[in-house]
């Protein structure tokens, strides 16, 4: 990590070289991957959210002049002095960063997580999902999504929750339940069919389960999935108290994950731990049935139907590489990380 030293200024360009800005619109995804590679790069990060200002909130960036912030009331200020590292992640934050860019020039290194929209040389580094068809010298493809999840946080977790699960039989498995969304279906019969198969697993192999759901779940669904399971060895987190959700992650041997949250099976995958994808109806030729068969193809999941399948596994973890190119970066510019 940089010292603390004072700001350099470089004629006009007042550049604070051990900062990181992180520029978002706030939405979860984008925000939690933005700041997971920006943590792994290892200087201090400055959270800041974008909004943007009429009329550039409705200006795709491409169209943007030079010159224009296009921060509005409601955002955090972009005042000089320039960090040394930009990580923006999200359509709102292209503008914003290129516009940073321009004034601090090579004193401030510019990373985009998706597709920025605009020629992609105009960032040092921009990161996509494979499934973007983008490419370019400084484009990097990841399969999973970037995101947060540390060997610490997890150590932590096990650490801390492991004695209150401590009477669960092995093999744990761990079952991570979302929803419905704008691609995928989740009814009470898909709901039915998830318990029938989580049931079956755990007779057949007498593991213990430890399963959370989201709100996406529905209360509805989540009272099937409890009735069909009670007589079995199952914690079910009832939103009460503080999320064990990185415990679950930490302590099981394998893991059940439904198929409508990137985020959520890429987590899983960090792990290095057979992941099982329970596939929802619909999302047939979306983006979501490429990052799967992505990662089947690469051996980090296979597809859940009622069995406790094992098989050699690695951690994805895309985010380091991404880091190290960072750092390796940013000292050949002469900045100390």
């Amino acid at each position: 990590m940089a010292e603390d030293r004072p700001d350099v200024n470089q004629g006009s360009r007042t550049v604070s070289d051990n900062v990181t800005w992180v520029l978002t619109d706030g939405k979860a995804g984008t925000h939690n991957g933005a700041l997971g590679l920006a943590e792994a790069v290892g200087l201090p990060v400055v959270d800041k959210h974008i909004h943007s200002a009429l009329p550039w909130r409705w200006l795709p960036p491409l169209l943007w002049p030079k010159g224009v912030l296009g921060v509005g009331a409601g955002g955090d200020p972009l005042d000089p002095p320039w960090p040394r590292l930009v990580v923006s992640a999200g359509e709102r934050s292209v503008g914003p960063a290129l516009e940073i860019k321009r004034r601090a020039g090579d004193a401030t290194f510019c990373v985009h997580i998706q597709h920025p929209r605009v020629d992609p040389a105009r960032f040092d580094l921009v990161v996509v999902s494979a499934h973007d068809r983008l490419s370019g010298p400084n484009v990097r493809r990841t399969v999973g999504a970037l995101h947060r999840v540390t060997r610490d946080i997890l150590d932590d977790a096990a650490a801390r929750f492991g004695p209150a699960f401590a009477h669960l039989p092995r093999p744990l498995v761990a079952v991570l339940i979302g929803g419905a969304n704008r691609v995928y279906r989740f009814d009470g019969k898909t709901a039915e069919r998830l318990a029938d198969d989580l049931a079956a697993m755990a007779r057949n192999t007498g593991c213990g389960l430890l399963i959370t759901a989201s709100r996406r779940t529905g209360a509805v669904n989540q009272a099937l999935l409890r009735e069909k399971l009670r007589d079995l060895p199952v914690e079910f987190w009832d939103g009460d108290g503080e999320n064990p959700y990185f415990a679950f992650l930490a302590l099981a041997d394998a893991l059940v994950v439904t198929g409508d949250s990137v985020n959520m099976v890429t987590e899983a995958c960090y792990t290095g731990k057979p992941v099982h994808v329970f596939h929802l109806p619909g999302g047939a030729r979306s983006k979501f049935a490429q990052f799967h068969e992505a990662l089947a193809a690469s051996g980090a999941t296979r597809p859940f139907s009622g069995r406790l399948e094992t098989w050699p596994s690695a951690a994805l973890d895309e985010r380091s590489p991404l880091a190290d190119e960072i750092r390796g970066r940013l000292r050949n510019a002469g900045a100390g990380v």
